[in-house]
């Protein structure tokens, strides 16, 4: 709430610099928190950070809008959740590869996630870059306002024609279609949720 707020006041574009500058800090301090055994700024230097997840979450939907309209802008949001994802299977990855080769390196335990953390700097970096560049759809793209119009009236007519109520769960069926669709989502989604379980036995 605090950060969706926020970017009311100060724009989408600017809240998500906020993100990106102050995760690049936050990361590259934790490693000094850790260092100096302070317990309170390493929770704390996190505890932002992970705000800043939920932060994004939040204020998304409303830069994407301000980007390109509110008409599709539930499908544009589709789209980039599945990036998000993406980034989300491919980050603990990322992690636990650059944390085996430190291992094999001789690197002390207490000192493995110091160099993750710089890495995630620069991958910071890059998304402060691409912040940077991202501008609004050039108006000639922009629907007029008979064509927004003629597309609702679409949309409602079509609407109505739908059967509506609650008649229960399981129409859709599973079809060759369907599987392809699943596989597709659920093998690297489970390959992701293995991985991270294996790293995380490790720990106990």
């Amino acid at each position: 709430m605090f950060w969706a707020s926020l970017s009311d006041f100060i724009g989408r574009k600017s809240t998500y610099y906020c993100f990106f500058l102050l995760g690049i800090a936050l990361y590259a301090l934790a490693p000094n928190f850790a260092n100096a055994g302070s317990k309170a700024l390493f929770v704390s230097a996190f505890c932002i950070i992970l705000s800043m997840y939920g932060g994004g979450f939040a204020t998304v939907p409303a830069y994407l809008a301000d980007m390109f309209g509110t008409q599709f802008v539930g499908a544009i949001h589709g789209r980039l959740l599945t990036a998000w994802s993406t980034a989300g299977i491919i980050g603990p990855v990322v992690v636990n590869y650059i944390r085996e080769f430190q291992l094999a390196a001789g690197v002390p335990r207490d000192k493995l996630y110091d160099s993750t953390m710089y890495v995630l700097c620069a991958m910071l970096a890059a998304g402060l870059v691409c912040n940077f560049l991202i501008k609004p759809v050039n108006p000639k793209w922009n629907m007029s306002e008979a064509e927004v119009a003629k597309l609702q009236q679409a949309s409602a007519k079509s609407e109505s024609a739908i059967q509506h109520g609650s008649f229960g769960i399981g129409r859709g069926g599973l079809d060759l279609r369907a599987a392809a669709f699943w596989l597709f989502v659920g093998v690297p989604l489970g390959w992701g949720v293995w991985k991270t379980i294996e790293s995380a036995v490790k720990i106990f």
